[in-house]
């Protein structure tokens, strides 16, 4: 008897190892992705590109433990709560955020592949900018009382984020996942 409940209660302790390790490297990115987007990020936006580094962390974080989409939404969450130090919104985060995290852990579930290349974390990067970009674009425009229509101009910078936040992904993903053994 004691066997078995042993043996039924062994994966759910691992399962929170696993859990509490996943959060641990969203936060170690999470870091970095603030620290990035305080420095790099306001320089670049001089450019028109304002890339957020928080969204590229929680990409990564999410392509690198294959993520739940519980555990997405709480690595959206709790990156919302990081971009609060810098947000022009106040709040408005916590829902793009959750629907860019689980983007991208519904994206991470497919193999794509161009000329035998993964290209997923790619794509996936990008369709989870592109969504909460978009909607941080859609909701902030009618919060602060502007008719829908004017969020069109916000249409290039949200694709040039999408973009650049696309490559940092792809670019930063084997080298992590090589380290992480993962």
């Amino acid at each position: 008897m004691s066997q078995s409940t042993a043996a039924r209660t062994a994966p759910a302790a691992r399962s929170g190892v696993r859990d509490l390790s996943a959060l641990v490297l969203l936060a170690v990115l999470l870091a970095a992705g603030l620290i990035l987007n305080m420095t790099l990020g306001n320089a670049l936006a001089m450019t028109g590109i304002k890339p957020q580094f928080i969204i590229a962390a929680y990409a990564l974080a999410i392509l690198l433990v294959r993520g739940t989409f519980a555990q997405a939404a709480v690595f959206g969450l709790v990156s919302a709560a990081v971009i609060q130090i810098s947000t022009s919104i106040p709040g408005l985060n916590f829902a793009t955020e959750v629907a860019g995290a689980l983007t991208m852990a519904a994206l991470t579930r497919l193999d794509l592949r161009v000329a035998g290349r993964d290209v997923t974390p790619l794509l996936a990067a990008f369709a989870a900018t592109l969504v909460s970009g978009a909607l941080f674009a859609a909701a902030g425009t009618v919060i602060q009382g502007f008719a829908l229509e004017t969020a069109v101009v916000k249409v290039p910078l949200v694709a040039g984020t999408a973009v650049f936040n696309a490559i940092v992904v792809q670019a930063l993903y084997p080298a992590l996942r090589a380290a992480l053994k993962r």
